[in-house]
């Protein structure tokens, strides 16, 4: 299957010199979309590419490596604990490192947008799907309520003015990786949340900026909304209990 995928890898993928930027993206069985992703994002010049694969069993780390990006496979389990491995490998080595998703919903023409933020003076920059021109062909009426539930609770209980909380595109630079890092405890979908929140109590400057989130490309999201909506709100409550 991977095959096909040769003729399009990353090998004349030119480098700008004003990049500098490093995407880290995590994986679970996500064959039908990694190329794509990784081919787009070589298309704007980001050709410095982290795949932390969790093991997949279909063939999302084979099509990565065909195709020319470095590939590790996280030891632990979850989102959270693969963004947290990635964070101390010895790839993500740059000026700006952003994450984001592997199902195609995040565009890689964005990331300017990220970057002239993180120029202008942030720290961290995170997308969000309910500001300006930002919204989503994505969520669901369910995730969506839940999702502002889940926002207003952090804006609430820990004095920020956040407009989206649970979208996992987002740019660091390597300040607040540093000072980050070695807090974050969280294994699964609730890691963006717990980012946002210690990058307030740190004083980190966040700025949003508007995006667009697609649908998934193909195949089916390994969200659970229950469970991970569960860990999200335990987050939320158990940060304000400690500050």
């Amino acid at each position: 299957m991977t095959s096909e995928y040769k003729i399009n890898s990353l090998e004349k993928c030119q480098k700008s010199s004003n990049l500098k930027a490093i995407i880290i993206i995590p994986t679970l069985n996500e064959e039908e979309n990694i190329a794509k992703v990784i081919q787009d994002l070589g298309q704007m010049g980001y050709c410095d590419i982290l795949i932390v694969d969790a093991r997949s069993t279909d063939n999302t780390a084979e099509i990565a490596q065909k195709l020319g990006v470095n590939v590790i496979f996280q030891t632990g389990n979850g989102k959270g604990n693969a963004l947290r491995e990635a964070f101390t490998n010895r790839f993500v080595d740059g000026d700006m490192i952003v994450i984001m998703d592997a199902d195609g919903s995040m565009s890689p023409k964005e990331i300017p947008l990220f970057k002239k933020a993180l120029d202008s003076g942030a720290d961290l920059v995170k997308g969000s799907r309910f500001l300006g021109n930002g919204h989503s062909k994505d969520l669901t009426l369910f995730r969506k309520i839940g999702n502002h539930f889940l926002l207003f609770l952090v804006n609430l209980l820990h004095s920020t003015d956040y407009s989206d909380l649970c979208y996992g595109f987002a740019a660091f630079n390597k300040n607040a990786i540093e000072k980050l890092h070695p807090l974050l405890k969280s294994k699964n979908f609730e890691f963006e949340t717990e980012v946002f929140i210690k990058a307030k109590k740190l004083g980190l400057k966040v700025v949003e900026i508007p995006s667009v989130e697609q649908q998934r490309k193909k195949g089916k999201s390994n969200l659970n909304v229950a469970k991970d909506g569960f860990r999200i709100l335990r987050t939320i409550v158990l940060e304000a209990l400690k500050s």
